[in-house]
């Protein structure tokens, strides 16, 4: 369980990539705001106005004959100053004022450092005292003069703020309370990309339609359009497969019927043991590439119809009696005994040919791998609205690991003694599929042998 949770996790989501590309912005934004600060915090420009340090010489000088009054209203200013900052809580970047006043330091803020001389030009100026930067801008007006030191330096402005959590602690507060907004947001705005991924996987192999769904959104519009011009060649090329496998057996069926009328008239005309000998591997022979053509020409027409879809009801256990009569002269001929099992009468909907189609390509191949002596087992019954066919035989059997391959077009089992096409499965394969059913192989009854389990659902009652 927890192994396949970390498997989810682990695994790329175009919604997963757009979240993140969501917080990467979300942090590069912020990033910007606080360089933009930093830019403000330490550029030429001082927090402090020319007014406010013409205020305080003009304070200093009117008081300077009660110096108490004087302490008290600069003590006044300077907490005004610094009152914006300790609201903000950065207390550290509030500006610290410095006053003379003929040429003796009359005032100081508490926490001002020491050593800064009272001269120095009326501008923006960076000064270092005990390795750390400040930024100093003097104003004086007669004898008095004001100083005001703010934190200089970009990197110490922003250890300041970040010490504070002002850089990380909004994003860490925002970032979790953004995401749950972010993937709703994703999800409603994906909801038409996974409609067509819902049609899409929906769509059997033989089914080449254009899809129904028509998005008006220009990007995912372009992505149904191509996949539209795709199914279409698709269908067209193999609409060209079929129409040159079914011209090309039916051309070759005469060819094959006049070689095997020419081969068994000269069978009647001589009695050379030799010659019969190769007459018989010549007839043989044909009938091998007319059983050939025969199924790929079925093959080509159970693919045509379950394009064409249409069906009428079929009763299952009538078609079996019919095949299984139809196929005793070839089961007598190898001395196997054909049994049926149909206790009800089913019914499921289907196409005829193609119904008798899988039946004899399963029946026939029980008969030809089954040794002489034996039986061909054919069972019938319902199971959870299925139709259950059960063909058994005491051949030979295949391999477990071969089950799913024996299904591919033209492939064979090694070892095997009988010759053949490797047709006759796929064709079942084809039918099954057109039809909505399931085909599985497994051991025969005692491990002898091979069953062969076809499923297919029933006609609806009435």
């Amino acid at each position: 369980m927890m192994g396949r949770f970390w498997a989810m996790l682990r695994r790329p989501t175009l919604v997963r990539r757009l979240m993140m590309a969501q917080m990467l912005m979300l942090s590069v934004l912020w990033s910007l705001a606080v360089a933009y600060v930093l830019f403000e915090g330490t550029g030429e420009a001082s927090t402090v106005s020319r007014g406010v340090l013409h205020a305080i010489i003009s304070v200093t000088d009117n008081l300077a004959e009660q110096p108490q009054r004087q302490a008290q209203s600069l003590r006044a200013i300077d907490e005004a100053l610094r009152e914006e900052f300790e609201t903000g809580q950065v207390p550290e970047l509030a500006p610290r004022i410095l006053v003379w006043r003929d040429g003796k330091l009359v005032y100081k803020s508490p926490d001002a450092p020491s050593g800064i001389r009272s001269a120095g030009p009326e501008q923006m100026e960076v000064i270092y005292i005990k390795g750390q930067a400040w930024r100093s801008r003097s104003l004086a007006e007669g004898s008095t003069r004001v100083t005001v030191l703010e934190v200089g330096g970009a990197w110490q402005f922003f250890i300041t703020i970040n010490s504070r959590g002002y850089y990380l602690l909004p994003l860490l507060i925002s970032l979790p309370f953004l995401l749950l907004p972010a993937w709703l947001s994703i999800r409603l705005a994906m909801r038409p990309w996974r409609k067509v991924a819902q049609e899409v996987a929906s769509r059997g192999p033989q089914d080449l339609r254009p899809l129904a769904f028509k998005p008006p959104h220009g990007e995912l519009a372009a992505l149904v359009d191509n996949i539209n011009a795709l199914l279409q060649r698709v269908d067209a090329s193999a609409a060209r497969e079929r129409s040159f496998i079914a011209d090309a057996t039916h051309e070759l069926r005469t060819p094959l019927a006049a070689m095997r009328v020419n081969v068994e008239a000269l069978q009647g005309q001589t009695h050379d043991p030799r010659q019969q000998e190769l007459l018989d591997g010549i007839l043989n022979s044909g009938n091998r590439a007319a059983r050939l053509v025969g199924q790929l020409l079925q093959l080509t027409r159970n693919e045509v119809q379950a394009e064409a879809g249409e069906r009428q009801p079929q009763v299952l256990d009538v078609l079996l009696q019919d095949r299984l009569a139809a196929l005793s002269g070839l089961a007598q001929g190898g001395d196997i005994e054909l049994e049926l099992q149909a206790s009800v009468s089913l019914c499921v909907p289907g196409q005829r040919e193609s119904l008798v189609s899988l039946i004899d390509n399963l029946v026939e191949n029980a008969i030809k791998y089954s040794p002489r002596g034996s039986s061909v087992t054919v069972s019938l019954h319902a199971e959870r609205g299925q139709a259950v066919l059960h063909v058994a035989d005491q051949g030979p059997g295949i391999a477990p690991a071969l089950y799913e391959r024996v299904f591919d077009r033209f492939f064979r089992a090694p070892q095997q003694g009988q010759p053949g096409s490797g047709l006759g499965l796929s064709i079942v394969a084809s039918v099954v599929r057109q039809h909505g059913g399931s085909i599985k192989l497994h051991r025969g009854n005692g491990g002898v042998g091979l069953l062969v389990e076809v499923r297919l659902p029933l006609a609806p009652v009435g």
